[in-house]
């Protein structure tokens, strides 16, 4: 019989008590989304950590066949401890998440609802739910596909970040446009021709509309393009982090009246679309059919436009994918203890 609790609760039990663990193989950008949608849950998630050794890290989950047991002790040199008590609800992403994902249900005799996010590359029934973006065309009963990626940004985070963060930026004009740089990846290059390009656009808009600029570069922006941004920006209204102290990441775009965002990340995208406010992406070289389909559906509902050195005003329903999702995981929780009780 399927339960949340050791013993089947009421339908009518708080969903809010849940236990919930949050398991990544460590990457930011997923254990993010991981992270907003526990959140969004009311969950204070656990989180995990796995780190599979050589060679099973690089293979396919659909190869990985043989179930783990429990207690399953550390997940190689740097993970973590995964043994019982399981938890309620397990939100998990990344490869090396898939066959444990797909184990959990066994392990805890059903009692574990779990989430896998992002496409498993293996068969959807082995989990109770998948989040996953429509442009990786996954699609089954159990497959709730999203516009983009989910996140940890709400209104009220944001206006706390930008009180938080004013002090940083009051030297700024009082209108500041967020820029938002990321780099090189599997599939896209920053180029330095794109970054000087780019850079003399934020230059023109400082001089011929009075902007401020809260630049943030990333780690895959590089040295040489960074160089080249600050050298083009310098002795210009601009601010632009230099990865050291606090992160101004929340509160660039809880301050910004716009937001200039390449377009080599969903995250960094879909967080931007979160505010509801004007995002301009900035096309680097290279792209996937991925990718192509995610910008296409973005700017066909209206929520991006493609940023040609001018700033545009136009508006739409911010972004709010997360919460979304966590109604549906609630929705079917509410009907699971509904047929067990």
């Amino acid at each position: 019989m399927t339960r949340l609790e050791s013993s089947d609760p009421p339908a009518s039990q708080s969903l809010h008590d849940l236990t919930c663990w949050v398991v990544t193989d460590g990457k930011a950008g997923m254990e993010i989304q991981c992270l907003g949608l526990a959140e969004a849950m009311g969950c204070v998630p656990l989180v995990k950590r796995v780190s599979v050794g050589k060679p099973w890290r690089w293979m396919p989950a659909a190869l990985l066949r043989k179930p783990f047991k429990a207690p399953l002790g550390t997940l190689g040199p740097k993970g973590d401890s995964l043994s019982p008590p399981w938890p309620d609800l397990w939100i998990a992403s990344g490869r090396q998440t898939v066959p444990l994902t797909r184990d959990m249900k066994r392990l805890s005799g059903g009692r574990t609802f779990t989430v896998q996010v992002q496409n498993p590359a293996i068969d959807p029934a082995a989990f109770d739910l998948i989040v996953t973006p429509e442009h990786d065309r996954l699609r089954a009963e159990n497959v709730l596909t999203t516009r983009g990626a989910l996140g940890r940004i709400t209104a009220e985070r944001l206006a706390a970040a930008a009180e938080h963060f004013e002090p940083l930026y009051a030297h700024l004009p009082a209108r500041r446009i967020a820029v938002l740089i990321g780099g090189n990846n599997k599939v896209f290059r920053m180029t330095a021709d794109l970054m000087t390009k780019l850079t003399g656009q934020l230059a023109r808009l400082v001089r011929e509309e009075g902007v401020g600029l809260m630049v943030t570069p990333s780690r895959r922006t590089g040295a040489r393009n960074e160089e080249i941004l600050r050298r083009g920006l310098e002795g210009l209204p601009a601010h632009i982090w230099d990865g050291n102290g606090e992160n101004p990441y929340f509160g660039m775009l809880g301050l910004a009246d716009a937001i200039v965002c390449t377009g080599d990340s969903v995250n960094m995208v879909s967080e931007s679309a979160s505010t509801g406010k004007p995002v301009h992406i900035v096309q680097l070289e290279g792209g996937s059919a991925k990718f192509r389909r995610f910008h296409q559906a973005m700017q066909a509902a209206g929520i991006t436009r493609p940023f040609t050195g001018a700033l545009e005003q136009w508006s739409y329903t911010p972004l709010d994918e997360t919460h979304r999702v966590a109604d549906e995981i609630r929705r079917r929780l509410r009907a699971r203890l509904a047929a067990t009780g």
